[in-house]
């Protein structure tokens, strides 16, 4: 206790010195590690990111060094067969990562969810079978993590953890490229994630020499990338999809709380039931930007029938970019199916500690043959959890000074990493 109240102490004091947090946008997630990670390595975080003399964290490129400014303006298809062909050795610039993270970086739930902290009551009456089997579902799944009274009396949490990017595979109209040496051309890095109530959260990825930072005050979300810098995302205010994988179960039941059961099925040898969420053409139409239209966002979770836990999800997100120049437009489907493992109880709540992921980027429409289908993957790992820190306040939640006016969907920003 006296060690975090230290460590609060430190960060309102810096606060009161008047620190921009767009001259440094890493400060508040660097004050608010524990005293412990400022004296040796921090886990999650490999050697080359560290400071040899004090082992904090190093300075991370927010874009591209020097020289390839004038080159990485290849498409997205050049750079992956040039990744996939080259040596281990030579895949370490921080530009290589955009699509990495991008994609499995910081994505969003598909729908704003409600921050009252309690689920709708179970009904049956006048309430089609899908819809009230779902709702049953969800109260086994929140008695399972902890009980609805427990899982509303967190305040705030954090966790912090470990991550392995990789492109695995890459496909065209004509020919398919593996990546057969997988494990020697992943990129291994760390995140920490910060959460407060009402619907506030704040996560920084640090992976491969680049960062994504991402974060929500309850009224904004916003990212910062390599590419793009610091911008707001468009639409209504949504969760954070990597907190949903067993890290938040309160959030995931708050998700679903719309959503119809759709059947069973039977995952890794346990039978499941599926939850299927759609987001509404309304919210579809929010998160549409001008020449950015998004078509549909479909959401699936498998819940136990045995535990009654989370073990398994599935994102898929279908959007239509029309080129400024006129031209066809293109269409980008992104999947992600992770499966989400190893439950242990953290303050009497169930978390989950592990999990993989495998996405598959769909890019079509612009020509008959020209479409190209990328697959890569993410394996996590949770070092560290806690629940209701003290000192956690809203500031530390405050989107960054430089944030643009114009918001930014997660389409455009796919596409502007295509572009370098």
């Amino acid at each position: 206790m006296e060690r975090k109240q230290g460590l609060f102490s430190a960060l309102r004091e810096e606060v009161a010195r008047g620190l921009s947090r767009s001259e440094n946008p890493s400060t508040v997630a660097e004050l608010l590690l524990p005293r412990r990670w400022r004296r040796q390595p921090p886990r999650g975080f490999p050697d080359e990111l560290l400071v040899p003399a004090s082992r904090s964290l190093a300075p991370l490129a927010e874009g591209p060094e020097g020289d390839d400014l004038g080159h990485r303006k290849e498409g997205w298809g050049r750079w992956v067969k040039g990744q996939l062909s080259r040596a281990p050795s030579a895949s370490c610039r921080s530009s290589d990562l955009r699509f990495l993270l991008g994609v499995t970086g910081a994505p969003l739930a598909p729908v704003h969810v409600s921050p009252t902290g309690s689920l709708p009551p179970l009904s049956i009456k006048d309430a089609p079978i899908e819809t009230s089997t779902a709702q049953y579902i969800l109260q086994q799944y929140t008695a399972a993590t902890g009980g609805l009274k427990l899982l509303s009396s967190i305040r705030n949490a954090y966790a912090t953890g470990k991550v392995t990017m990789v492109v695995s595979e890459f496909e065209t109209a004509s020919r398919v490229i593996r990546n057969h040496n997988s494990p020697k051309d992943a990129e291994s890095g760390g995140f920490v994630l910060w959460q407060m109530a009402p619907g506030m959260w704040y996560v920084e990825l640090a992976i491969g020499g680049s960062k994504v930072h991402a974060g929500c005050n309850g009224k904004l979300v916003w990212r910062r990338t390599p590419w793009l810098g610091a911008h707001a995302a468009t639409g209504p205010v949504r969760p954070l999809r990597r907190a949903l994988q067993g890290l938040d179960p309160l959030a995931v039941a708050n998700v679903f709380a719309d959503a119809r059961c759709i059947g069973e099925k039977k995952i890794d040898g346990e039978d499941c039931f599926i939850l299927k969420l759609c987001a509404d053409p309304q919210t579809l139409k929010a998160r549409s930007d001008g020449s950015v239209e998004i078509i549909r966002h479909v959401f699936l979770g498998y819940f136990s029938q045995k535990t009654g836990l989370l073990t398994r999800m599935e994102d898929s997100h279908l959007a239509r970019i029309q080129s400024s120049a006129g031209g066809d437009a293109v269409y980008w489907e992104t999947t992600i199916n992770s499966r989400i493992d190893d439950y242990r109880a953290v303050e009497g709540t169930m978390i989950a500690h592990s999990g993989h992921s495998q996405v598959t980027l769909f890019r079509f429409g612009e020509v008959a043959m020209g479409h190209t289908k990328t697959r890569m993957e993410e394996v996590w790992s949770i070092e560290e959890v806690a629940f209701n820190v003290p000192g956690l306040s809203m500031d530390c939640f405050i989107p960054p000074a430089d944030v643009k006016d114009g918001s930014v969907g997660e389409a455009r920003e796919l596409s502007q990493a295509e572009g370098g």
